[in-house]
């Protein structure tokens, strides 16, 4: 099973967006998935079921900064690479769907019980959801692969 299709899963088995998308990640950086399940499951539906920025985005970029991220304040050129691949990285997710954001993705607004239930009833988050997060692995693994400049 590759990467994607383990997030998927993962995102099947009631863990959310970002949640998949940085679990999958975890060992390559010397996480625990447990640590990593922690981390990330406050930033899920649109942070904290905000409707926000999807949490499959906002995982994706702390997988960007476990890899590229700066750790000494000498390097601010690490800090600036990482900023560049998180621009980067949000062209490239924009590509594939229309927005950033979880309402948008959605096309509801789950920070509202009525949207929440529209969402479920609509089987959004199995629909949009399972595809955004396997767009996020997909997209961070490219990235990781080239970098660029």
């Amino acid at each position: 099973m590759d990467r994607r299709q383990r997030a998927v899963q993962c995102y099947r088995s009631e863990f959310n967006c970002a949640q998949s998308v940085l679990s999958v990640f975890a060992d390559d950086f010397g996480l625990d998935p447990e640590t990593a399940l922690r981390m990330a499951c406050g930033l899920g539906a649109g942070m904290g079921r905000m409707a926000e920025t999807c949490g499959a985005v906002t995982a994706a970029f702390m997988v960007l900064g476990l890899k590229f991220g700066m750790t000494d304040p000498e390097r601010q050129e690490d800090k600036e690479k990482t900023y560049e691949l998180v621009r980067r990285f949000c062209d490239r997710f924009r590509e594939r769907n229309p927005s950033l954001l979880c309402r948008d993705l959605l096309g509801c607004d789950i920070s509202t019980p009525a949207g929440f239930e529209e969402a479920k009833e609509a089987n959004l988050m199995e629909k949009v959801c399972e595809r955004v997060v396997g767009d996020a692995v997909e997209i961070i693994e490219e990235m990781i692969q080239d970098p660029g400049p």
